[in-house]
């Protein structure tokens, strides 16, 4: 007897036969990725005023933030004040990028944005062993006006800087930060998927209520903040 239901046993014939059949609508799902991704560089784009947010170091404009980049990605990460760990998701979200170098060769820049004040933000930062540059936006009105307003959820913006000229390119919140993640990518290859109740997956399939297989922001910070093997 086995712990869950399993996938039927077939020869090997048929599951090539099934494994082609799948593979075929990978393909089509990827040309229309790509589409959108042509898509989305044909977009137009808006003017953003000259904001200023506050980084490491002191107060911060926002093209400055582009480090003379041309471009820039923000995540705007969830903030609850007086939480001692906040959002699992934006934390666990975060936590993925590690190496983010690859993006000088392509004129680009990846960084974190918040409601929190700029010291509750690194502090927290630091907690959670995050590797990302954090910047605040607890005294601008920046979060508010792409997306992300104090008390919101989470986003993501893209931004194209033409000289001193700031422009906003694309936006997504939700699910739609999933096509960014490599967690979810590796997870949706298992047999048994996400083990989540909203998904569809065979009868007998392990299933669990949405989030409760996540790791919390506190077991993200005991796998790679101070003291955990991944920071020696």
């Amino acid at each position: 007897m086995t712990a869950h239901a399993l996938p039927p046993v077939v020869d090997a014939a048929t599951w090539e036969r099934r494994l082609g059949e799948l593979r075929a609508r990978e393909k089509a799902a990827t040309r229309e990725l790509d589409a959108i991704a042509a898509e989305r560089r044909r977009l137009p784009m808006v003017e953003m005023p000259d904001y200023t947010l506050e980084g490491a170091d002191g107060p911060v404009r926002l093209v400055d933030v582009f480090e003379g980049k041309r471009q820039l990605i923000v995540y705007h990460h969830m903030w609850s004040a007086g939480q001692e760990w906040q959002c699992s998701g934006c934390t666990g979200f975060t936590a993925q990028f590690t190496r983010l170098e690859f993006l000088d060769d392509y004129d680009a820049r990846f960084v974190v944005v918040t409601q929190a004040p700029i010291e509750e933000a690194l502090a927290y930062r630091e907690r959670v062993g995050n590797r990302m540059p954090w910047y605040s936006t607890a005294n601008s009105p920046f979060g508010g006006d792409v997306g992300a307003p104090p008390g919101g959820g989470f986003a993501v913006n893209v931004f194209l800087r033409d000289g001193d000229t700031v422009h906003r390119t694309w936006h997504t919140d939700g699910r739609g930060t999933e096509q960014l993640s490599h967690t979810f990518a590796l997870i949706d290859l298992l047999p048994y998927g996400r083990q989540e109740q909203w998904q569809d997956s065979p009868e007998g399939w392990p299933q669990s209520p949405t989030y409760s297989r996540w790791a919390t922001s506190k077991d993200i910070a005991a796998r790679y903040g101070p003291g955990s093997a991944d920071a020696r």
